[in-house]
């Protein structure tokens, strides 16, 4: 064998090599399930923020962030400055 061929046949024996060595990636959790765990850990934290600011920072019943006559007075706070 000459030189020449000794070298396509060892660039042939890499390919084969690589195309055994690379592996198909199985993820863990799917992306959707992470956009989902994104999506409920943004509403998670909203819902916290909310309760936390109107609770301890306001002074007021954390439990009354979930009332409609709340954020109807906050409503009504900011049209009336506008």
């Amino acid at each position: 064998m000459s030189a020449n061929e000794q070298s396509r046949e060892h660039v042939k024996q890499q390919k084969k090599s690589e195309e055994k060595s690379r592996k198909i990636r199985i993820r863990l959790i799917p992306i959707w399930l992470r956009l989902l765990f994104l999506l409920i850990s943004i509403v998670i934290a909203v819902i916290c923020g909310a309760m936390i600011g109107y609770g301890v920072l306001g002074e007021g019943n954390p439990a009354d962030v979930f009332d409609k006559k709340t954020w109807q007075h906050v409503i009504d706070l900011v049209e009336k400055d506008s």
